[in-house]
């Protein structure tokens, strides 16, 4: 099973037409790293390429459509790709393995099942309030900037964010911005983020250099969350990184 953390990413480039046995090769690598509980494998039919032969092999090509070139991927810890890489190396007689060093940042189980639900309770503490000002049409990387704001705080487990959409509004620039008939003229958008205090550096490093134009404001509350009480097998640390929390 995957976890976060460092773990090894292998990609195996063969032809389609290479053979191992009585079964084309990528097959029987593909049943090989189930038989040894591979996490997860994927095999890749590029539409064109070439190789150490400098021979260019298409779609387009029949001739060359059999020879088409093959790509295996799978991700692991660095344990079990050190086991099975001699395997692959003695059943790549032709072509290229690679190895590279990664992180898994996020390895969801299905079918976990829930934890029971018990009765809630109140826990309290100082905390940071966030709020992110900036344009609807603002953008980073060719998407809103507001939805990009929202995707790396996820990615950074922040305890929760909310988008909120004004009606009309100006900024520094005395600009008014407001929501028209059937469309929308740049409205102000606020994203209002709370966390623990000890988080707050790291988020600003995130999120100010996505912005172009825009204001931060940070103020101290104070945060009750709500959540149901512990499972006797879960600690609280692991309760209060899912939740997110009210402020007053």
């Amino acid at each position: 099973m995957l976890s976060r953390g460092p773990a090894k990413k292998v990609t195996i480039y063969v032809n389609e037409d290479t053979r191992h046995h009585m079964d084309s090769l990528w097959s029987a690598l593909l049943h090989f790293l189930r038989s040894r509980s591979v996490a997860g494998a994927t095999v890749l039919r590029p539409v064109a390429g070439f190789g150490a032969h400098q021979a260019l092999h298409s779609m387009d090509q029949e001739e060359r459509m059999e020879h088409m070139p093959i790509r295996i991927e799978f991700i692991d810890s660095a344990e079990r790709v050190h086991e099975i890489l001699p395997s692959l190396y003695d059943m790549v007689e032709d072509g290229v393995i690679e190895v590279q060093d990664t992180r898994i940042v996020k390895a969801a189980v299905k079918g976990r099942k829930p934890p029971a639900r018990t009765p809630h309770r109140e826990i309290s503490a100082p905390a940071k309030l966030i709020r992110i000002y900036l344009g609807e049409a603002d953008k980073h990387g060719g998407e809103p900037l507001y939805d990009a704001i929202v995707k790396r705080l996820l990615m950074m487990e922040v305890a929760g964010a909310t988008v909120y959409r004004g009606m009309f509004g100006y900024g520094a620039k005395r600009h008014k911005h407001r929501e028209g008939f059937l469309i929308s003229r740049d409205c102000p958008i606020m994203i209002s983020v709370i966390e623990q205090p000890s988080r707050l550096d790291e988020i600003l490093d995130a999120v100010a250099p996505m912005m172009q134009d825009g204001l931060i404001v940070i103020s101290d509350v104070e945060s009750h969350r709500f959540v149901h009480a512990l499972p006797p097998d879960t600690t609280e640390e692991d309760s209060d990184t899912n939740a997110s929390p009210t402020a007053r």
